[in-house]
């Protein structure tokens, strides 16, 4: 296992997460927004508009039509891939992510799924019957797939039929994948994502922090735990399997990991995001300190009830919440900072909010 390499301050490590979370506009990315969903691994996705936004504004040139094309064709799907929560991937990490994953998960709801009644006899019917429903590349939404469930005598009330569908898709029978409305069309795994290679455990877990440290590096083994629902001793046995390709720096101390062919930090430290409601720079970190003050953390995450609001970012830290409103087709994105911004942050700000008027417009 590599030796601590390197000693960096806090702002090191944000101007290093912003490259490996390809916000950094010095860093050169494809238009492409499935190798963006690809390089950060996987998207917080519970709410799907605001997704769509994350994606977007680390790809440039990028419009919400195009992530829209990308899961009508199928390179892009959403699933309860990590800690039980919508992820958006590419459809080819699904397997491999649920592979790791899911196992841990399902074994944390197991409580509630008897509690709702969940048993193996009505989760093969309700598979049986969503299967019949959505074979040959069909898509259907989720109200349709609801009242299909109840047309075969399965009750979706008190929470069943999400928490059926989740199940469904943590065991990777179905995902989210082609447009359906202003959500996605339950889709089955197996029709709409073409088999990829099984791995053996020990090479799963390496491609897997590689993959995870080269999107959101420097991190630390308690991030990664977290961020998948990983035990630490796993995290750490897939570090010791990929460590030729790993290398570490210490921030006040604690051991942070990152691929060893991470991007060179970016330097335009005055330029501003305007950052989607749950975006990975937030959510794809067990401890969030170093880019939310906590005295500030009321602000963006009000009720301390797990909704994050949408966050200005500059220099790598929040300054603010950001909030969207739409008018007669006008869309309007009105900053909230925590102290006024100067001219030049103002100028900045305004430059963001463009980018975001302008994803939202095609």
């Amino acid at each position: 296992m590599s030796a601590i390499s390197t000693v960096i301050s806090k702002n090191k490590l944000l101007d290093r997460r912003l490259s490996s979370q390809r916000l950094a506009s010095t860093i050169e990315g494809s238009g492409d927004v499935t190798e963006t969903v690809r390089q950060l691994f996987a998207v917080q996705s519970q709410d799907f508009a605001q997704s769509l936004w994350s994606v977007g504004l680390r790809t440039p040139g990028a419009h919400r039509s195009d992530l829209l094309a990308a899961m009508a064709e199928g390179s892009i799907v959403r699933s309860s891939s990590l800690r039980g929560t919508l992820m958006m991937v590419a459809a080819d990490d699904l397997r491999d992510i649920l592979a790791l994953t899911a196992g841990r998960t399902i074994a944390s709801m197991s409580s509630r799924q008897r509690q709702l009644g969940l048993d193996e006899e009505t989760m093969t019917r309700s598979q049986v019957a969503i299967e019949a429903a959505i074979s040959g590349r069909n898509a259907m939404g989720r109200e349709a797939i609801l009242r299909t469930l109840e047309d075969a005598g399965i009750r979706t009330d008190s929470q069943r039929g999400y928490h059926i569908l989740w199940l469904l898709a943590e065991r990777g029978i179905v995902c989210w994948g082609p447009p359906s409305g202003t959500q996605q069309g339950l889709v089955l795994v197996e029709e709409w994502i073409e088999p990829t290679p099984e791995f053996e455990r020990d090479e799963l877990l390496a491609r897997f922090v590689i993959r995870y440290f080269a999107g959101h590096g420097p991190a630390t083994v308690a991030d990664l735990a977290w961020w998948a629902r990983l035990t630490r001793a796993d995290v750490r046995r897939g570090i010791a399997v990929a460590s030729d390709t790993l290398c570490t720096t210490s921030v006040d101390g604690a051991t942070h990991w990152m691929t060893a062919d991470s991007p060179a930090p970016s330097r335009r430290r005055a330029e501003m995001f305007a950052l989607p409601g749950f975006d990975e720079y937030l959510l794809g970190y067990s401890e969030r300190s170093s880019q939310l003050a906590p005295e500030h953390a009321r602000r963006i995450v009000p009720g301390a009830n797990g909704i994050f609001l949408p966050t200005i970012i500059a220099a790598g830290r929040v300054i603010g919440a950001w909030r969207r409103t739409a008018t007669n087709g006008i869309v309007e994105v009105v900053p909230e900072p925590f102290e006024d911004l100067t001219p030049t942050q103002s100028r900045s700000f305004e430059a963001a909010a463009d980018r975001y008027r302008e994803f939202c417009a095609n």
